[in-house]
């Protein structure tokens, strides 16, 4: 028996990275798990394929997070094929680096329509159908609320702190229903799109207090408490999980 048995997930930006992770490790403690993606649609088939493999059944859907009529079919549709929503983990996100005043209005204006708009709406509509007593994990960065190290994040570290204080705001309107809120604040994670032998890779190793990066695996880990029954009076919280970088 897992903790997450009879629990169905839903899963946004799914297909790789800290999403594909949260995706299996919750289906390992037992849920059935829905995953969105937007382009990489091999690879999200691949991660469900992964879940069936494991006896859980699994839901596959492209839905652009920035679009507010998609996240809500994806998450009606959910409900609808897999019977309920206990747990979602918004996990899609776009980093775009560069001065402030040099990226274009119209790539600023999409980060924060999929960071923080596309959370909001995923909430919205997960609110309307999720069962009492149930959990939403949303993925932020531990950037946004502590120093920034780098020139050029100023635009994305403020979607992700709305993000952190907008969960903070949906743990007080959905306390009522037993339903909890909380955000995990990864620092530097070894993913395909942030390889611990980067750029940047050495640097941040240094400021760590564990000097070496994490692993998404050590993120899914952490969402999957926080969708299970033990973390049912944590909310309106914040974890950083950084290795200690923000330390």
């Amino acid at each position: 028996m897992g903790a997450l048995d009879s629990k169905v997930a839903l899963v946004t930006g799914g297909s790789r990275g800290i999403g594909a992770a949260v995706a299996l490790r919750l289906a390992r403690e037992g849920a059935d798990v829905a995953l969105t993606y937007t382009a990489s649609e091999d690879a999200a088939k691949s991660v469900a394929e992964e879940i069936t493999a494991l006896g859980r059944r699994a839901l596959v859907l492209r839905a652009d997070q920035a679009d507010p009529a998609a996240v809500d079919a994806a998450v009606r549709q959910v409900a609808g094929e897999l019977g309920r929503l206990d747990i979602l983990v918004n996990s899609a996100g776009v980093t775009v680096g560069g001065p402030f005043d040099s990226i274009d209005l119209e790539t600023s204006d999409r980060q924060i329509d999929i960071n923080y708009r596309g959370v909001r709406n995923a909430v919205r509509s997960a609110a309307a159908v999720m069962a009492d007593h149930g959990r939403i994990i949303n993925i932020s960065t531990s950037t946004a609320t502590g120093s920034i190290m780098f020139s050029g994040f100023a635009e994305y570290s403020a979607t992700k702190a709305a993000v952190t204080v907008y969960s903070k705001g949906t743990a007080r309107d959905l306390g009522g229903r037993g339903i909890t809120v909380n955000v995990i604040q990864p620092g530097p994670i070894a993913t395909d799109m942030n390889p611990d032998e980067g750029e940047f890779a050495d640097l941040l190793k240094s400021r760590g207090a564990l000097g070496r990066y994490g692993t998404a695996e050590e993120v899914a880990a952490l969402a999957a408490f926080l969708a299970g029954p033990e973390a049912g009076y944590i909310t309106g919280s914040t974890f950083n999980i950084d290795g200690g970088l923000a330390a």
